[in-house]
């Protein structure tokens, strides 16, 4: 289930200790175990809440990352579409200048939603339509402006140091609110050097974990909670502009189980 080989052998250990200790006789009693061991992982406890509030007077920025295809313009879409419906006023920057239609899609979910979008010309300085979206932001005095950045390989390090000049660049007005890692559940183990490389440049500070509707599991949650202690807020379950969810660790644990 791409919970990986570290997190799984400390597991399966802990697990072995507590059938020693209980005396478990049963696949259903063991089943409950690694449920709630698998919840323990997860460590209900932590804020798993959107910093989308404003702030000072400043409207909070969300900053949303990952590499190619992962999915981030549409969750961009769709978390606008929720705060929207929150009562939340919004802003869009389109920092990803690269690919044409990654503003035209942010410009369709603005006006499908009923969002602020600010763009540049193609191949323009992504760095610069960030400044300039927060700087809308501040000036319409919204609750929040939500950047999207381009899809960037983990391993290219002049896209990696583009991604640490826009953060630098926004928190010119202020400190960034969030840092959302959008992770694809079918790349398996590879989130997990994703996870370390964005964490390093821009101190992502939540996962939303999307394509959960095909075969993926989507256990390398568990594994980049445990290594960088950075919790999984939001799941994508599909295309549609209702299939944003909040994380349940419950329903997650029992749908990687496979519930009965």
């Amino acid at each position: 289930a791409d919970v990986g080989v570290k997190a799984t052998t400390e597991i399966v250990a802990r697990l072995r200790e507590q059938v020693r200790v209980l005396g478990t006789r049963t696949p259903d009693q063991l089943r409950t175990l690694l449920a709630e061991e698998l919840t323990h992982a997860l460590d209900p406890s932590l804020d798993r809440s959107l910093h989308a509030d404003p702030a000072s007077g400043k409207p909070a920025v969300i900053l949303v990352v990952g590499v190619n295809g992962a999915g981030k313009t549409t969750t961009c879409g769709k978390i606008a579409r929720v705060l929207v419906a929150d009562g939340h006023s919004v802003v869009l920057g389109a920092a990803d200048t690269f690919r044409a239609a990654a503003a035209e899609q942010l410009t369709t979910w603005a006006g499908r939603v009923g969002a602020q979008v600010v763009r540049g010309p193609e191949g323009s300085d992504p760095a610069a339509v960030a400044f300039d979206a927060v700087k809308q932001g501040i000036d319409a005095g919204v609750d929040t402006v939500l950047i999207d950045t381009a899809g960037r390989l983990q391993n290219k390090v002049g896209l990696m140091d583009e991604l640490g000049k826009i953060k630098r660049v926004v928190e010119k007005h202020g400190p960034v609110s969030e840092t959302l890692l959008v992770l694809d559940a079918t790349a398996g183990q590879n989130g997990l050097s994703q996870a370390k490389v964005f964490t390093e440049v821009a101190n992502v500070t939540g996962v939303v974990l999307t394509k959960l509707d095909g075969t993926a599991k989507g256990g390398i949650v568990i594994a980049v909670q445990r290594e960088f202690g950075i919790p999984v807020k939001l799941i994508g379950l599909g295309e549609g502009p209702d299939d944003l969810a909040p994380f349940d660790v419950t329903a997650f644990v029992n749908a990687l189980l496979g519930e009965q």
